[in-house]
């Protein structure tokens, strides 16, 4: 540690642990560890991955506060009643408290995959609240003109005088407000909840990531809708008093300097809607554009690169170099890590040297290394250092190959999520070569690592296994051996513990009588005298008379090479080549490593190639996800149709997806970020929220296509006044007027999500990079959807429905628009 030599302990969790809480365990027990030891022998705490955690942790809930507070603003602009904007803020703390505690019902545990769900959530909590609020701010300025609501017609004789109560008028608002959205809103909350259905169904390592986040998003979401369905109606009646006429004085300001804007989207959107085939051709020419021909640009991997401050490297000296001499690499290495950071940029360093002796009684899996030629060097970075790992791992690998030609050396993952998705492999790319015949597996292993090293963007490409390792071999003579009395036991036994230790021979325990603990007595000739083939030869053999000869009257002693480590793969031996990436995505450089496989030929019979590290799981997993966005899209379509009793009005909602994936894709390009699964989430995310702002437009539009009323239509010819019977408007009509009525609370929705994700996509926090796609995604797609569903989606409705019967297919006899209606006179007849 720091140079000094230190007996380390490295502790590992159960995948069922949490990093936090077994890192508080440690640390809360070192008093303990230190009470059984002499005075002279210190115990510390020194290195761990709960930083990183701790971080990113710190970072979402600075994104999330950020965002709600945003939002928050965002409503008030808008509807400029501090009161509501306070409402709509208030809603988000309780639905995550509620997230929260669903969580704990289920098992879920707070770690970055729910944090994440919770701070993506924050945006959408805005939308059922927001959507409620602002309903409520329209019926409050219709209702203070005395214009009655659609389900207020039993108070038309106190309407006809001109004025209504004002008391009556507030109450009635927001009850009118709350039944008006209510379906809408649940239909939406549904669609969301739709998109995060296929993690469900997902495998392995995505499923295990995302179905927390899935959770997280869901309870939120119900937790929102029973909130805006309760709690903010009841609150918008209390703070919007009678006594209180400028705040309803505001409501109705506010609407009718809304409505000038809203009057110029009509006329524009009835422009839009004559050139309805046009626009619509436009539109899905050039989505399919966008996302074919800048989507292939975007690069792919499994999570976004993180700066972790921290940096772990493996050396490897030549096949069966001491460990003394490693220990002096490493040190020296050290010394050129610091001097090309900076050594006031070096926080700490740890390095694990070689492999305990044999005679120790601990297992190798727990170690590190292969043999006494290989180290793992960590450094910790200071916290500002400001120092671009990447860029650092570049000049290290250069002053190293210059300074050190002899030593091979692979920068390892030191963040705990690249760790954990190269399942295993110590680095991000590994080519296994496996079957029967070790040989075999290495000749095909040469040709294969040739053709890797024609990859520019591959680096550290090296053998994972000391294939060369230098030995010793020792041919006893059998005639000779016979002759002198010696035999094969009594070489081995001699040979074994003098090279080794005696407890592989003759084990040997003594028991201490003060505290009856028993210890193991070996003996082993000194290592370091053991250094030449004279001293093997010198070995000297026991007889069972007490007499020795030595090794050398009674064999022959060569030198030669074995393969220093045996790794398998089902049962089989195999030899891996691994390899950094850098300057590349781990898209590309997985297609450039499966084409240098095709052109190395085929392999040998019964030798297998495996692509392993991180490129098997990151097409799983894409693989997953695009499956997963499919299936969103079919099963939204799917609801939908149940809630419209029709494909066709499902179909015009739907018809908004081919801009959030083209947004999505515009955004990742711009931004220069990858596709991951990230962002891939934040894609599914944006398409619920579209197809929520979707769902509110079309249910507007329809109604004033079949006729019905709605007391957010704007008092224009084609709507009927207060009293009077509605009449049907054509699709075009319709689409522009349901565009017009929903043109708020669809801007408020939509800005107030993205001004909600904004501090996420900019990766404010700690670690903010982590999670800096996902937020980047919404942005980008919602913005497109927000776009398609105010220009775009009118032309769809209207070329759509064009022909459309206004009668309704429903099957409800109550139902005065179905064809099976029955009216109440009649059938008292």
């Amino acid at each position: 540690m720091n140079g000094r030599r230190t007996v380390y302990i490295p502790v590992t969790k159960r995948a069922d642990a949490s990093t936090l809480a077994v890192v508080n365990l440690v640390k809360n027990n070192l008093p303990k560890f230190q009470s059984v030891l002499p005075d002279d022998v210190k115990v510390s705490y020194e290195f761990d991955q709960s930083p990183y955690v701790t971080r990113a942790i710190n970072g979402l809930t600075l994104e999330g506060a950020l965002g709600a507070v945003l939002s928050g603003l965002m409503v008030l602009l808008f509807l400029r009643d501090w009161r509501s904007a306070l409402i709509v803020v208030i809603n988000i703390p309780l639905s995550l408290l509620a997230a929260v505690f669903g969580l704990w019902l289920t098992g879920q545990t707070i770690n970055l995959m729910t944090l994440g769900g919770l701070a993506l959530a924050v945006g959408i909590l805005v939308d059922m609240s927001t959507v409620a609020i602002e309903n409520i701010h329209t019926h409050m300025a219709r209702a203070k003109v005395g214009r009655a609501s659609s389900l207020s017609r039993e108070r038309t004789s106190a309407n006809q005088t001109g004025k209504m109560p004002v008391p009556l008028s507030i109450a009635r608002a927001v009850a009118d407000s709350g039944r008006e959205v209510a379906l809408p809103l649940l239909i939406a909350m549904l669609c969301v909840l739709a998109v995060f259905i296929p993690s469900f169904f997902m495998e392995g390592a995505a499923r295990a990531l995302f179905v927390p986040l899935s959770l997280a998003v869901g309870f939120s979401m119900v937790a929102s809708y029973v909130l805006a369905s309760s709690l903010v109606p009841v609150l918008s009646t209390w703070t919007n008093r009678a006594d209180r006429e400028d705040e309803i004085g505001t409501a109705k300001k506010t609407s009718s300097e809304f409505q000038r804007f809203q009057e110029f989207y009509a006329g524009a959107a009835r422009k839009i809607v004559s050139a309805r085939w046009l626009v619509a051709g436009a539109y899905l020419a050039s989505a399919v554009l966008v996302i074919k021909f800048i989507g292939d640009r975007i690069g792919t991997e499994i999570f976004p690169k993180v700066e972790a401050g921290q940096l772990q490297v493996r050396l490897r000296a030549p096949s069966g170099t001491r460990v003394d001499r490693t220990e002096a690499l490493a040190l020296q290495v050290l010394d050129i890590i610091k001097q090309e950071a900076g050594a006031d940029n070096v926080a700490l360093s740890l390095g694990f040297i070689g492999v305990h002796a044999p005679s120790y009684p601990v297992n190798l899996v727990y170690q590190w290394n292969g043999g006494s030629e290989e180290g793992v060097l960590q450094v910790q970075l200071k916290r500002g250092a400001h120092l671009a790992i990447e860029d650092l791992k570049e000049r290290l690998r250069a002053r190293l190959g210059k300074e050190l030609p002899e030593v091979r050396f692979s920068f390892e993952p030191s963040d705990i999520v690249s760790r954990v998705m190269s399942f295993g492999s110590p680095t991000p790319v590994e080519v296994a070569v496996s079957g029967p015949n070790l040989p075999a597996n290495r000749e095909f292993a040469e040709k294969l690592r040739e053709n890797l090293e024609r990859i520019p963007s591959l680096r550290d490409i090296q053998f994972g296994q000391s294939l060369d390792y230098p030995t010793v071999d020792v041919a006893l003579n059998r005639e000779r051996a016979g002759l002198m009395g010696v035999k094969t036991v009594d070489v081995s036994r001699s040979l074994v513990a003098a090279t080794s230790s005696s407890r592989f021979t003759t084990p040997v325990y003594w028991a201490d009588p003060n505290s009856g603990v028993a210890y193991q007595i070996q003996v082993q000739i000194p290592q370091p005298q053991m250094n030449s083939m004279e001293e093997v030869k010198n070995i000297p053999v026991a007889l069972r008379d007490g007499k020795s000869v030595l090794l050398r009257n009674v064999a022959n002693v060569s030198s030669a090479t074995a393969v220093g480590q045996y790794e398998r793969y089902n049962m089989q031996r195999m030899v891996t080549i691994t390899a950094n990436i850098s300057g590349e995505d781990l898209g590309g450089v997985a297609n450039k490593v499966e084409q240098a496989a095709k052109h190395a030929g085929d392999p040998p019979p019964r030798v297998g190639v495996a692509v392993r590290g991180q490129i098997a799981p990151m097409r799983q997993m894409l693989d997953g996800l695009e499956n997963g966005l499919l299936l969103a899209v079919v099963v939204i379509f799917l609801l939908l149709a149940a809630n419209f009793q029709s494909f066709q009005l499902s179909f015009i909602v739907v018809s908004t997806v081919p801009a959030v994936i083209a947004g999505v894709v515009l955004m990742l390009w711009i931004t220069g970020t990858t596709a991951n699964l990230q962002s891939f989430m934040g894609a599914i995310m944006a398409i619920g929220v579209a197809v929520a702002n979707a769902i509110l437009l079309v249910t507007f539009a329809e109604r004033a296509r079949m006729g019905q009323a709605s007391s957010l239509a704007a008092p224009t010819p084609s709507v009927a006044g207060a009293g009077e019977t509605p009449v049907p408007l054509s699709a075009a009509e319709a689409a522009v007027d349901g565009a017009r009525s929903r043109l708020r609370p669809i801007l408020m929705t939509s800005l107030a999500m993205m001004a909600g994700m904004l501090p996420m996509a900019l990766g404010l926090g700690e670690s903010g990079e982590q999670t800096a796609p996902l937020g980047r995604a919404v942005i980008g797609g919602l913005a497109a959807a927000t776009m398609a569903t105010l220009l775009v989606l009118p032309s769809v409705f209207a070329l759509v429905r064009a022909r459309a019967s206004t009668k309704s297919r429903s099957l409800d006899p109550d139902d005065p628009l179905s064809g099976h209606y029955v009216s109440p006179a009649r059938s008292a007849r």
